[in-house]
């Protein structure tokens, strides 16, 4: 899906890491919530609540995943998927555009 539409897009932005990520919310009619975001080159370490499916646009990272012993890289293209109440981390070395789904 290139578009969302009759969606709703939460005005502020999510900074984090001194602006080195940022994304927007977008919330679908369905109830369904989506981040649209983009990453510099950089380390980083997320916690996350609820299960979330990170579709990579364009770019290129190794993500290291809860209870995982390896690094996987992923390129714009891919995806993978992050479980509940964990904490991932991610090694950004290009500029990269993605979108999270969470997962109810």
């Amino acid at each position: 899906m290139s578009e969302f539409n009759n969606a709703t897009i939460v005005k502020k932005a999510n900074v984090y890491f001194e602006g080195n990520v940022v994304s927007r919310t977008v919330k679908l009619d369905d109830g369904t919530i989506k981040t649209l975001g983009f990453m510099l080159p950089g380390e980083y370490e997320f916690n996350t609540e609820s299960a979330e499916v990170m579709e990579i646009l364009a770019g290129r990272l190794d993500v290291l995943l809860a209870n995982a012993s390896e690094w996987v890289e992923v390129k714009g293209g891919e995806s993978f998927n992050v479980p509940a109440h964990s904490v991932f981390k991610l090694k950004i070395y290009d500029a990269t555009d993605y979108c999270c789904s969470f997962v109810e």
